[in-house]
């Protein structure tokens, strides 16, 4: 603690999570924290248990401070705060860019003065408020901020991960003297011992047993209570001092547990409502109870009052509290309150939490949207009501990335599922929870059967629950023996809600759809333009993105390479981003960004795929998901000729085959291996899935004339003789070309390569371009042209040194050697030390972006921004932004 805090006064920032039982000293630890801190602004807050429902509610009474400065956020932060809190109607926010807007607000907050935001009984966070703080502590660096939690074990999961202190008990001798301290009378060792030993050493307890045991006790003469007060017991001691209380007194402090301290004139609105003068506080102030400030001396106090309270003491409570919020300005905490107010059933009150859960949804909370809708369901008299709302809670749940929840939810609704529309959502919904936990087997079945169901009654909503079902079948690598590919495809093909037509004025859903059905079922020719007009539908600002099943970079992804068409693929890769990066959607980023790393190894510039890799690797931990040991960097790793690398990832058995085979493919064709190679690709030529099959045809045809093996390098170019030919994209035929000039005979290779070389330069694909000279080089050299093969081999080294690629620059300059020339092997320059948040500042500074456009692309603060340039121009020595391009450029240039 003590090393955040003098961290924090020298302008860096720091999180720490206070872990301990009950009554171990984590409230106190808070307290002189904010009491020996003048020099730090201090703000502080604590979970309420009544309030774990309503969503942002204890993020808002964080930033009540700083709430009229929402306003001088930029504009997509400034709308996801006031989204968030009800201010303003619109799109719901996602809970990163939500995140990023209270890392903005308290990073200005901190300028003038350093920053310490302290949270109590973090477990009774709402979980949206929860989210955005666990994301805050994930991007401080150097604001001068600190954010301490203080939570019991196991209490709130969402600040996993983060740096943690255990707060225990106190050393006996420490326990005894604290023990000793705060008695006034005679204390009998053993009894002292007795005592230490039963608390553990717990603060509290011992505070409390100082006060609660008789004289007769401490001395020993009569025996201790059992079980000593400690942990939970604590709970059950309070409630005994709280029951010696008068009703009034004991309904007051009920009134106290359900309000957040922060909101004094709601507990006295309430007060008054009952007919509860405000003189009945003092007994509790007298027992010490309360504080003069009208909250619990300690938070377990609250707790134990709320949870130990009569069902019906707490209903008439939340009655009150209900009676008194505003049910227009304050709508959401009104029918929370009036719903826990409410026993048996109650459509007027099931239908208010509705409307209620329809805010949250708008506000981007989906946990709080979950709670409602569950509640709702609870007093819902008709079974179809109740079943829907289950259903619809269970929704939610996938939103927030809870799939577990959403099993039992939908058993529970499964007896008024007796209409198809409803059972086939139901069905949709428990299926991508499935595909959400990495089951993918089965579950195309259940959205297939779902969609025929009501594909008479709703062909939309068949077509999008066929579209999820073929996702889940592209992502099992065929590992799904219930449905393949082609019985999808021929489903889909069949049914009643399939209406085919060549207008292509479907959504990028349908087409999609259709084309890689057709694709699979009919024919490559015709999937083509239904391909096209997805990507470009896609990458049209016209349609809204909604990724509920897999990331739509996946698809597009593709299909974009299943048709070569390097233009549509990048306009969706770009747009899919700018969207992510907007709308701070971190999760769908990471595959965007997997996409974006593919185009930029494509183009050449593995730097930029090394970049987009480290901001992805960077994510993972913002948004707590486990990496997935390197699977996303294979291909850039085989390009690159880490050999050791390579296989590595490959050996840790992640899926993906037919990509990871295709990687490893890559790296044995670099490194001479063209028997390894063919063995490798094979098996996804034969399986023809789109995209995976398709991108790896040249590959065979090279594999196949170098291995030895005509008969799968001819198939291989009669596939693709049709493909290139229907696509017709330079790249397309780039490579056709250049398969034919592997296989013809000697009097048209030269003109095909030439074609190949013409082709391939009129594309972005440098990696290719750079091959198609390797090739020729060597075709060239073999016919004894040492002149003409040196011109070749010569383009192709300097272009694979260029990029990177390490081992088929090594094969150029073998190469080179026999046509007698002598090309010094290049070691890669080893490049300053700069981190790789400190590479992606630069870039994207030299670039001419400014501090806040950079912070707010790479989620950070300007205050981390500047603190990332501050080192780079350190480590670069220079002294401006204006050097920044120049140095980079001739840092590419000597490698």
């Amino acid at each position: 603690m003590a090393d955040l805090l003098a961290g924090v006064r020298e302008g860096r920032s720091g999180t720490l999570v206070l872990v301990g039982e009950p009554g171990t000293g984590k409230t106190s630890l808070l307290d002189q924290v904010a009491a020996g801190c003048p020099d730090v602004h201090t703000v502080r807050i604590a979970g309420v248990e009544s309030e774990m429902r309503l969503g942002f509610a204890a993020l808002h009474r964080l930033l009540r401070p700083w709430l009229p400065h929402i306003d001088e956020l930029p504009a997509p932060q400034r709308d996801a705060l006031h989204t968030a809190f009800g201010r303003l109607a619109g799109v719901a926010p996602d809970r990163y860019l939500a995140g990023m807007a209270a890392l903005t607000l308290l990073a200005d907050a901190a300028a003038p003065q350093p920053l310490l935001c302290a949270v109590d009984d973090a477990q009774w966070l709402d979980r949206e408020s929860a989210e955005v703080l666990a994301f805050v502590a994930r991007r401080l660096h150097a604001e001068a901020i600190g954010l301490v939690f203080a939570t019991r074990p196991h209490g709130q999961a969402l600040v996993d991960g983060l740096p943690a202190l255990t707060v225990t008990g106190l050393p006996d001798d420490d326990a005894e003297s604290l023990l000793s301290t705060s008695i006034s009378g005679h204390l009998d060792g053993a009894v002292a011992a007795r005592i230490v030993a039963g608390t553990g050493g717990n603060p509290l307890a011992l505070i409390e047993l100082a006060h609660a045991l008789t004289a007769e006790q401490l001395t020993g003469i009569t025996p201790l209570p059992s079980p000593l007060p400690v942990g939970t017991f604590l709970e059950t001691h309070f409630l005994r001092q709280v029951g010696r209380l008068p009703a009034e007194t004991r309904t007051l402090l009920l009134l106290v547990s359900a309000t957040p301290p922060e909101d004094p004139s709601l507990l006295w609105r309430a007060a008054g409502h009952l007919g509860i003068a405000a003189a009945m506080a003092d007994p509790a102030l007298t027992a010490g109870i309360l504080t003069p400030a009208l909250d619990f001396r300690h938070p377990l106090i609250r707790s134990a009052v709320y949870r130990g309270a009569d069902p019906a003491d707490r209903r008439l409570a939340h009655a009150a509290l209900a009676a008194v919020c505003d049910p227009v300005l304050d709508r959401d905490r009104h029918a929370w309150h009036r719903a826990e107010a409410t026993i048996g059933l109650d459509e007027q009150v099931a239908a208010e939490l509705d409307r209620a859960a329809d805010r949250a949804r708008a506000r981007g909370g989906h946990a709080e949207r979950a709670a409602f809708l569950s509640r709702a369901a609870d007093l819902s008299p008709d079974p179809r009501a109740r079943a829907a709302r289950l259903v619809a809670a269970a929704h939610a749940h996938l939103v927030l990335g809870d799939p577990a929840s959403v099993g039992p939810m939908l058993d529970r609704a499964e007896h008024g599922l007796d209409q198809p529309v409803p059972r086939a959502i139901a069905r949709q919904t428990r299926a991508i929870a499935e595909m959400y936990t990495g089951r993918f087997t089965g579950a195309a079945t259940i959205l297939l059967d779902a969609a025929g169901s009501i594909a008479a009654v709703d062909a939309g909503l068949a077509r999008t629950m066929m579209f999820d079902a073929l996702q889940a079948v592209l992502f099992t690598d065929d590992r799904d023996a219930t449905l393949t590919l082609p019985a999808l495809a021929r489903a889909v093909q069949d049914s009643p809600a399939s209406t085919r037509t060549d207008d292509f004025s479907y959504g990028y859903a349908d087409l999609f759809l259709y084309g890689y059905t057709t694709r699979i079922a009919v024919g490559y020719r015709p999937a083509v333009p239904l391909m096209r007009a997805a990507l470009a539908a896609l990458s049209s600002d016209g349609d809204s993105l909604a990724e509920e099943c897999l990331p739509l970079a996946v698809i597009s992804m593709f299909a974009a390479e299943d048709v070569w068409d390097e233009d549509g693929g990048r306009r969706v890769w770009r747009r899919l981003e700018k969207h992510d990066r907007d709308n701070g959607a971190l999760a769908n980023l990471r595959t965007t960004l997997v996409a974006g790393a593919t185009w930029e190894l494509r183009a050449g510039r593995f730097d930029a795929a090394a970049a987009l890799q480290d901001e992805l690797d960077e994510l993972s931990d913002v948004v707590g998901q486990p990496h997935r040991g390197g699977i996303q960097r294979i291909e850039l790793l085989a390009w690159s000729g880490r050999e050791a690398e390579t296989r590595a990832v490959a050996a840790a058995g992640l899926g993906f085959d037919d990509y990871v085979q295709n990687s490893l493919a890559v790296l044995e064709i670099s490194l001479g291996r063209h028997h390894e190679a063919l063995a490798l690709l094979l098996p996804a030529f034969d399986r023809d899935k789109p995209g995976v099959a398709t991108r790896s045809l040249h590959e065979i045809v090279e594999a196949g004339v170098r291995g030895g093996d005509d008969p799968a390098a001819k198939a291989a170019l009669t596939r693709m003789e049709e493909r290139a030919q229907a696509s017709g994209t330079p790249w397309a035929l780039g490579l056709l070309a250049r398969c034919r000039a592997l296989m013809a005979d000697d009097e048209q290779a030269e003109d095909l390569y030439r074609e190949s070389a013409d082709l391939l330069a009129r594309t972005s694909i440098v990696t290719e371009q750079a091959r198609t000279h390797l090739l020729f080089g060597e075709w060239l050299r073999r016919r004894r042209r040492r002149a003409d093969a040196r011109a070749e081999l010569r383009t192709a080294y300097e272009m694979f040194t260029r990029m990177g690629a390490a081992a088929f620059a090594e094969r150029a300059r073998v190469e080179l050697l026999a046509t007698g020339e002598r090309a010094r092997r290049r070691d890669e320059q080893a490049t300053r030390d700069l981190t790789p948040q400190e590479k992606q500042v630069a870039s994207l500074a030299a670039a001419g972006a400014t501090n806040g456009e950079i912070a707010a692309r790479l989620f950070l603060s300007t205050s981390t921004v500047e603190y990332h340039l501050t080192k780079v121009f350190r480590k670069l020595a220079i002294t401006s932004r204006r050097r920044l391009a120049t140095v980079l450029a001739a840092q590419r240039a000597a490698r």
